[in-house]
């Protein structure tokens, strides 16, 4: 398959999870994607662990394929250098230095433009270019916290909790990768350099694009729903003999088809839930009713039933257990490749498909500077400069 972003340079300067998500997705599309690092410490990320894969953190390794390893010491003259002139033969820069940071190193948005005037120039930052809080660094809890996203998170009446996955990150990487890639477009359309600029923050308040609406709308505080949601009802997890069982019934027609099922159709006719709004406001007594039924099912056979009777069901798993899940397997979405240091070696791969085909790893996740000599050479650079930059510490 010819990927979509074949022959596309990236020069990654990015670091813990939004921005290398940002670049792996690119390179899953094909761009050849260089990662510059720190000599000797590399990513921070690197050393977030355990778990450990072998000896090579989890989560680096979940964030990093499909790209090389400059491993680069920016404080150098002679590594400066080397950026620059990665800059000027690449498609795309990106960068998530801290505020201030890439103007030191003289490669803000109109310094790269001039060393390269087709340049795609994308900047992660915490709170964006403006605003009283645009100095100031960022990670993905305090995001969460600061959006209202952990307000809403969680039961009713427990400490706010933040979302189990690192969100804000992982969605800021994507609006990045998307921003890049209709920059790419623009770019070729003009001939002109184009930047491109995302946020944490911003990311987290699309997040709660619609409880902020709802606030608009109403004047009502949003408040947590634990696995339910306050608009929908039923629309949340209900127990079993053994397990929980999450249930969406989002239409009148889809609430008579549970009730049939549960063996209740009385309750389709009962004023109280006779439509969403009526059972929403009567959530109560509606998820009690529900409760007393599906508790007396074992969650394969309650899930089987519903779906056999067109009421969206899911089991709620635990990890181990959708891996195993055949909708996970025959999804291909778990991508394999040979690796020299991990046998078993697999990641949830990229997740769209072109023409049917999905993206393979066509790189594993690299050891620090493992590319840093491959790099230098095809920016120019003689196996006697490699040598020497090496040996006085410039590269690893």
């Amino acid at each position: 398959m010819a990927h979509p972003l074949e022959g596309i340079v990236v020069a990654d300067l990015t670091q813990n999870v939004a921005g290398p998500f940002c670049t792996q997705t690119l390179g899953d599309m094909g761009a050849e994607v260089v990662k510059i690092e720190r000599p000797g410490r590399g990513d921070d990320a690197r050393a977030w662990a355990p778990p450990y894969w072998g000896r090579e953190s989890a989560t680096f390794i979940s964030l990093n394929r499909n790209k090389k390893s400059l491993a680069l010491d920016l404080k150098s003259p002679g590594g400066l250098e080397i950026l620059h002139r990665l800059v000027g033969r690449a498609d795309v820069f990106v960068q998530s230095l801290r505020p201030g940071a890439i103007e030191e190193l003289g490669l803000d948005f109109a310094a790269a433009s001039r060393i390269n005037p087709r340049i795609v120039y994308c900047s992660i930052t915490a709170f964006g270019a403006r605003g009283p809080l645009s100095h100031l660094p960022g990670y993905d809890p305090l995001m969460q916290a600061y959006s209202g996203l952990m307000s809403v998170n969680g039961h009713p009446d427990q400490e706010p909790a933040r979302v189990g996955t690192s969100i804000v990150d992982m969605g800021t990487g994507m609006w990045a990768a998307l921003g890049i890639v209709a920059a790419l477009r623009q770019r070729d359309a003009t001939g002109r350099a184009i930047e491109v600029t995302t946020a944490l923050f911003e990311t987290a308040l699309m997040w709660m694009s619609y409880h902020a609406m709802g606030y608009m709308a109403s004047g009502a505080v949003p408040q947590p729903q634990g696995s339910g949601t306050a608009m929908i009802a039923p629309y949340q997890a209900f127990p079993t003999a053994d397990g929980f069982a999450m249930i969406g019934a989002g239409s009148d027609a889809l609430f008579a088809k549970l009730a049939a099922a549960l063996g209740c159709p009385e309750l389709a006719q009962d004023a109280r839930f006779k439509d969403n709004p009526s059972r929403v406001s009567n959530r109560g007594p509606l998820v009690e009713a529900l409760s007393a039924r599906t508790r007396q099912r074992k969650l394969a056979e309650l899930v089987e039933a519903l779906r056999a009777a067109g009421v969206p069901a899911s089991p709620i798993l635990s990890v181990d257990q959708m891996l195993e899940e055949p909708q996970t397997r025959e999804s291909g979405v778990v991508v394999r490749a040979a690796h020299p240091r991990l046998p078993d070696y697999q990641s949830i791969g990229l997740p769209l498909t072109w023409d049917g085909v999905r993206p393979a790893v066509r790189r594993v996740p690299p050891l620090l500077g493992e590319h840093s000599g491959d790099v230098l050479t095809w920016l120019g650079y003689t196996l006697d400069d490699v040598r020497s930059l090496r040996s006085k510490g410039v590269i690893q």
